[in-house]
């Protein structure tokens, strides 16, 4: 069951296919590589005279890839929407209790993480999605690789989290 309105979700292979659907229509239809953060540059480039953004690698997928991004965004409002609607929180559970930041604190916490995972993104040459779900479709090396970096340091950081800054700051 869902967690706040009771509804009995889908069954978890339903989304695999739907990501492999996607997927291989990118593939065999469009020849295009599914991938989240190249969207992101496609957003900035519409609004940033920069040569980096004005590069034929970024322009050229504006095409299918805004209509994917609207798609993602008009697809979690309808899902928000068709579960009973959606409202923005500010309640952050145990963070609140360990760190106790306000809302500007956790906008900063956010914030820098979101560096840290633009960064990353940078770093490796692409998304989780990118890697994880097209890269290691195709059995790419890189995106082996990279998805394990993604796994570890996302484990490695809770771990400290949890175990070492949570401790400090006195959270149950």
């Amino acid at each position: 069951m869902l967690i706040l309105h009771d509804l009995t979700p889908l069954h978890w292979a339903l989304a695999g296919l739907g990501i492999a659907g996607v997927t291989l229509t990118l593939l065999f239809i469009g020849n295009r590589r599914l991938g989240i953060s190249t969207g992101l540059e496609d957003i900035c480039s519409l609004v940033l005279p920069a040569p980096y953004f004005r590069r034929s690698a970024v322009t050229s997928g504006r095409p299918w890839r805004l209509p994917l991004l609207a798609g993602l965004v008009l697809g979690g409002a309808l899902s928000a929407v068709l579960a009973g609607g959606w409202e923005p929180i500010w309640a952050l559970g145990l963070f609140d209790r360990a760190i106790g930041l306000g809302p500007a604190g956790k906008m900063a916490w956010m914030f820098v993480g979101g560096l840290f995972i633009g960064f990353g993104t940078r770093l490796a040459g692409g998304c989780t999605s990118g890697h994880g779900i097209f890269g290691l479709a195709n059995f790419e090396l890189p995106s082996l690789l990279s998805t394990l970096s993604f796994m570890a340091a996302g484990i490695a950081t809770t771990q400290i989290i949890y175990r070492v800054v949570f401790p400090i700051v006195g959270a149950p």
